[in-house]
Parts: C-alpha cells; sequence; structure tokens
C-alpha cells in the first residue's frame, strides 16, 4: 500500500515539476513512507497509512515543493504492532474514547512527552 501511495505522489510532483521552471527539484518524497514506518515501527507502533499535503514556495522566478502539513494521529493511521488497538484518529471518528490517552501515548512512545498533559491529569485550573 505505501508503495503504490509513494508511486502515485511521485507521479504528481514529477508532472508539477514538468510545469515548473528547471531549477525546481523535487521533496525527496520515496523517503517520507520508508522513514515513517521505520521510525513508528521502531517504538511498536504500525503505520497503516497516512496523508500529507505539499505546497509550492515561491522565491522570485523559482518555487520549492514543500511538506505542508504536520505527521500526527491526526493524518496517520496508527495502531498498536501486538494488540491492533487504534492510536489515531478513528478513536474520535468511531467513538472509541481516551483519544487524548492515545494521542498521547503515542507522542510518549515517540519521546516527545513522559507523561499525561497536567490538563488531563488534574481537569482544568
Amino acid at each position: 500500500m505505501l508503495e503504490a501511495i509513494r508511486e502515485d505522489v511521485t507521479k504528481v510532483l514529477m508532472t508539477a515539476t514538468l510545469r515548473m521552471p528547471q531549477a525546481v527539484q523535487p521533496m525527496e518524497l520515496p523517503e517520507l513512507p520508508d522513514f515513517l514506518t521505520g521510525r513508528f515501527g521502531g517504538v511498536g507502533i504500525t503505520l497503516v497509512d497516512f496523508k500529507v499535503e505539499y505546497g509550492r514556495v515561491w522565491e522570485n522566478e523559482f518555487a520549492r515543493v514543500i511538506l505542508a502539513d504536520e505527521i500526527s494521529p491526526d493524518s496517520c493511521r496508527l495502531w498498536d504492532t501486538i494488540t491492533s488497538e487504534k492510536l489515531d484518529k478513528d478513536r474520535f471518528r468511531r467513538d472509541l474514547g481516551n483519544v487524548i490517552e492515545s494521542y498521547t501515548e503515542v507522542a510518549r512512545r515517540l519521546g516527545i512527552m513522559k507523561e499525561m498533559p497536567t490538563v488531563i491529569q488534574g481537569g482544568l485550573h
């Protein structure tokens, strides 16, 4: 599935590049799916799929293609590798509960956050 995503997006970027000045170089897109799969896999999370948006930034007569999106549980489907528990936006969309706890668990495993935010532990103050 990730291979198909990579091929489709690469075709789109290559087509867009052909319409831009020669100096424009597309982002190294083929590396993104492999990087994300490895990064999440290394902390026991399966990357099922993801979406990202790209944009163009013009500098004088030249344009660059840039990643214009976040990489988060809102833009990825992430499942616990062992239990297949959903750790992403499906918790909200399917009313599974524990949305903040699941997002915090992803952040904790990635080393971004060590514990639940104070707002969650003690309520709003």
